[in-house]
């Protein structure tokens, strides 16, 4: 055998099946994707070319360009967050890789709310350690009562994502409140995936809740992939605590060496570049979507992220999405982010004209 054990515990996402059926629809009302729709503003890429001309395409630091660094940790200190240092990281994944490396040893635990994106299960098996997650349906939300019954004695990690992909959900401050202080009382970590802190779209109910402010074992996961479409670009940031930090520097410098150049010069201006009008439209766009799903479907409104999560009618996922590809309609299982297969992932990262023809569709399927 050739292969790891590693690799051979790796089965193929659900994903891939209903990718090899989409490929078959010529055309189809694509509402699958999980990357936004805009383009990177000119300012920023206007930014990256500059340097690129300018000759700045050699390695950086392992820990990014030291005034990146700098202004990450201003960025994140600005919304209260508590953090002693940051590193610079290949994407959000590319962090919470690096971050499980320096933290989790061979059978280690990490809890993680269901539904939920799936690289957290892949990256935690990668390394050796064991994914426990606990259940959040109907309505999404942590209870404590889940959390505390996942805890064991190997929990290393509880690992919290808000806004969430796939359910749009943003938990309140009585539920992170809530996850600090278990963490705290069994002295567990808390990794807060914050890549869409952006997209949250009801701002009547308070601002968005930070794990980071609340708890100091926090390592906060961030990036310029969704905010600024920066997808393509490979760029996030890690902050947190020194001794953790600068052991992840050490782990980027034998595992990748540094991310882009370029693209972290750019990130430099894309942090004072205002989005509020591209999130603003994707205020919009959930409000359409929900407005015309929430009398046909049992749905939770979404609060941020750009996805919405209805239950499917006959409580089967797949054959609901193998349904929808006859109508020519491309979203994605539930069982791919989660334990259960009785919804559907809808991004509405799209057209205005595809969202409706997307929700024409799924209003005759119900």
């Amino acid at each position: 055998m050739l292969l790891s054990d590693r690799v051979m515990q790796m089965r193929p996402s659900g994903v891939r099946k209903i990718f090899d059926l989409a490929q078959k629809v010529k055309n189809p009302i694509n509402l699958s994707i999980g990357e936004p729709d805009f383009d990177i503003p000119d300012a920023v890429k206007d930014e990256g070319i500059k340097w690129i001309q300018k000759g700045f395409n050699k390695y950086t630091p392992s820990g990014g360009i030291p005034e990146l660094r700098e202004k990450v940790l201003g960025h994140l200190r600005g919304k209260g967050i508590v953090c002693e240092d940051a590193i610079i990281t290949a994407g959000v994944t590319g962090g919470l890789l690096l971050a499980l490396m320096t933290t989790l040893n061979p059978g280690d635990e990490v809890i993680i709310p269901d539904p939920y994106f799936v690289l957290y299960e892949y990256q935690v098996l990668l390394l050796g350690g064991r994914p426990v997650f606990f259940d959040t349906y109907p309505d999404f939300t942590i209870r404590e009562e889940e959390l505390r019954r996942a805890i064991t004695d190997r929990t290393r990690v509880i690992l919290i994502n808000s806004p969430n992909n796939p359910t749009g959900m943003v938990n309140s401050r009585e539920e992170l409140e809530m996850v600090a202080r278990v963490a705290r009382e069994r002295d567990i970590l808390v990794f807060s995936d914050d890549i869409y802190d952006r997209f949250v779209f009801d701002e009547g109910e308070g601002e968005k809740p930070y794990l980071g402010r609340m708890y100091e074992k926090t390592l906060t996961f961030g990036g310029f992939s969704k905010t600024w479409g920066m997808t393509g670009w490979r760029l996030g940031y890690v902050a947190g605590p020194t001794e953790i930090i600068q052991c992840m520097i050490t782990m980027q410098q034998y595992a990748f060496s540094s991310v882009t150049s370029f693209a972290q010069k750019a990130a430099l201006v894309a942090l004072d570049h205002d989005m509020d009008d591209m999130i603003a439209g994707y205020r919009k766009k959930r409000d359409l979507i929900y407005n015309g799903l929430k009398d046909k479907y049992n749905v939770v409104k979404p609060k941020g992220a750009f996805f919405i999560f209805p239950e499917v009618p006959g409580g089967n996922a797949m054959a609901f999405v193998e349904r929808a590809l006859e109508n020519n309609l491309f979203i994605i299982p539930g069982s791919v982010f989660s334990a259960k297969d009785t919804h559907v992932r809808i991004s509405f990262a799209a057209t205005e004209e595809n969202l409706l023809k997307g929700i024409d569709v799924l209003r005759r399927m119900a």
